[in-house]
């Protein structure tokens, strides 16, 4: 017998990485049962990251798929690891299961890149910022918009902890100029912003029009790394939100990265930038 739950954003790491080495072993869950004497039910759930993934059932399946003892170790090591994400747990009733996944996830990643061309990343929101763009949108009921904000910031603390998240963020000039709130809100954001982009875990830079298309056309998206597993993307739509985890999919994505970084302007520039916006 095997417990079924819903998945943390550990365990729904951990299945992402197991299903990626059966595919690359090129094998079906049954044949994988056969090879490692564990039912293939208890194999899929274990994918889906809602059955716990124990140490010795992930030898058990990593050697069966012919898998390098490091990464075997490596993934163990994870497994083993506390669940860094299990501070969202308050906020689990006014928070999508998706969001929820993305937040942990996040907790979990050594390092982000994101993509923002309309609003401003919610890990460089100010709390004002983040009330007035939460306040703004209709899909969010009024009773829970304040407890959203209380998310959104407790995030932010990721890049203030001991050893902080490495942020790596790109805006559209788009994304700065959209008005939230009054004026004073606004230069309260980009003063914000300024004082972000000064710590050594932080950059930022900013893409204008006059740089012309780039690899990101298609919008926002973000690039999570990790130490012990292999990176995954995020991609945010109207009422959803995509992951995306096959290595081929998420190299496109890397390269967007490496474009953005070399179309838009320099940190220093990008500071100049938004100083100028500051009335």
């Amino acid at each position: 017998m095997f417990e079924l739950a819903a998945p943390s954003a550990l365990q729904w790491l951990i299945g992402v990485e197991l299903a990626r080495y059966r595919k690359e072993a090129d094998l079906s869950l049954s044949e994988l049962s056969s090879a490692c004497g564990i039912g293939k039910p208890k194999l899929g759930h274990m994918e889906t990251g809602r059955s716990t993934q124990y140490p010795g059932d992930i030898r058990k399946i990593l050697k069966a798929c012919n898998v390098e003892r490091e990464n075997i170790d490596r993934l163990v090591l994870l497994s083993s690891r506390a669940d860094d994400a299990s501070w969202v747990g308050p906020w689990t009733d006014v928070v999508s299961d998706w969001l929820r996944t993305m937040v942990g996830l996040e907790s979990l990643a050594r390092r982000e890149f994101v993509f923002e061309p309309i609003v401003l990343p919610g890990l460089l929101q100010t709390e004002d910022y983040a009330r007035a763009l939460t306040n703004a949108s209709p899909r969010v009921k009024s009773d829970s918009a304040g407890r959203l904000v209380e998310l959104r910031m407790q995030r932010t603390r990721l890049l203030l902890k001991d050893e902080p998240l490495e942020l790596h963020a790109v805006l559209n000039l788009q994304a700065l100029r959209l008005r939230v709130g009054d004026q004073d809100l606004m230069n309260e954001q980009y003063r914000h912003l300024l004082k972000l982009g000064t710590l050594p875990n932080i950059t930022l830079q900013v893409v204008q029009p006059e740089a012309g298309p780039h690899a990101a056309n298609t919008g926002q998206f973000m690039l999570l790394d990790f130490v012990d597993a292999r990176p995954i993307v995020y991609i945010e739509i109207q009422d959803a939100a995509v992951f995306v985890g096959e290595p081929d999919r998420v190299q496109t994505y890397t390269l967007s990265t490496q474009n953005l970084e070399r179309v838009a302007l320099s940190p220093g520039e990008s500071a100049t930038l938004i100083e100028s916006l500051i009335t």
